[in-house]
C-alpha cells in the first residue's frame, strides 16, 4: 500500500473546467471554504488498452445522500474501511463491477466519449446555483507554486479519481481497499450524477487486505469481473456425408 495516499473527499462548488488541458484528464476548478482546488478526472490511460471502463448512476442510497449532505465544505480525509463514506468498487455494494463499459476518452462527435459526459455534468453544475460536486480520491498540495492549469495559488487538488486497487505490478504500490475514486454531482433539484472509472489494466479480483490483483486474474474487460470474457466454443464441424456404395 502506498504510504502517501491521502484519501478523502472534496466537497465544493464548480467554478470552471478545461476540456483539453491534457489528453489524459478532464480538469475541473472547484472552490471550497474560500480555497481553490483542481479536480483531475482521468479519461484516458497511458497503459494499454487506453480507453477507460466507465459506469454512471443517478440514484444514490438514502444513507449515502445523508452522509454527503452532512459533510463540511472542503476536503475531508476518510479512513479506508467499511461503514463510512470510503468507496470500494469491489466490496462496497454501491456499484456492480459487471456494469462497467469501455468508453473512449475523446473522439470526434457529440455525446460519445468521457470528456463529453463530464463536460455536460460540470457545465450544468456551474449553471445551477446550489449545485455541489463531491470528488473522491487522493489529495495533493497545498503547493508553493501556481496551479498548472488554472493558475491559482497555492496549487491544490484531488486526483486518482478512479479505482485504486487491482493494479498491474508496476503500479501495485497504489493498491488499497476502500479508497477508490469517484465524482458525484448533486443538483439543487435533488438529482445526482455519479461517475466511476477504472483502467482496463486493473483487475476487479483483488485481495481483501491489500487490494492487490489476485495473480490468476486477467485484466478487466467490458462487462466482466476480473477474469475476462470466455472464448466462445469452437463450432462443431458438420459430420461428413457417408459415401454411397456402388451397386454391383
Amino acid at each position: 500500500m502506498a504510504t502517501k495516499f491521502n484519501y478523502g473527499v472534496l466537497k465544493g462548488t464548480v467554478h470552471g473546467h478545461l476540456r483539453d488541458a491534457d489528453d489524459d484528464h478532464y480538469q475541473i476548478l472547484v472552490s471550497a471554504k474560500n480555497q481553490m482546488f483542481r479536480i483531475a478526472v482521468n479519461v484516458h490511460s497511458q497503459l494499454s488498452p487506453p480507453d477507460l471502463l466507465f459506469q454512471t448512476i443517478i440514484a444514490l442510497p438514502d444513507d449515502l445522500k445523508g452522509k454527503l449532505a452532512a459533510l463540511p465544505e472542503g476536503f475531508s480525509s476518510l479512513p479506508s474501511k467499511p461503514g463510512g463514506l470510503a468507496i470500494d468498487f469491489v466490496r462496497g455494494g454501491l456499484i456492480k463491477t459487471e456494469k462497467f463499459k469501455v468508453v473512449p476518452g475523446d473522439v470526434p462527435g457529440a455525446d460519445n466519449d468521457l470528456k463529453d459526459t463530464i463536460e455536460d455534468a460540470a457545465v450544468r453544475a456551474m449553471d445551477q446555483r446550489g449545485a455541489i460536486v463531491y470528488a473522491f480520491g487522493a489529495r495533493w498540495g497545498p503547493e508553493t507554486v501556481k496551479d498548472k492549469y488554472f493558475k491559482f495559488v497555492p496549487g491544490n487538488g484531488i486526483h486518482d479519481i478512479h479505482m485504486n486497487q487491482g493494479n498491474d505490478k508496476s503500479h501495485a504500490s497504489d493498491d488499497g481497499i476502500f479508497r477508490d475514486g469517484a465524482i458525484i454531482f448533486a443538483y439543487p433539484d435533488g438529482k445526482f450524477r455519479a461517475f466511476f472509472m477504472a483502467f482496463q489494466s486493473q483487475s476487479f479480483k483483488t485481495d481483501d487486505k491489500t487490494g492487490h490483483a489476485i495473480q490468476d486474474a486477467a485484466p478487466t474487460t467490458t462487462g466482466t469481473g476480473g477474469g475476462g470474457p470466455k472464448k466462445p466454443p469452437k463450432p462443431k464441424k458438420p459430420p461428413k456425408p457417408k459415401k454411397k456404395k456402388n451397386k454391383k
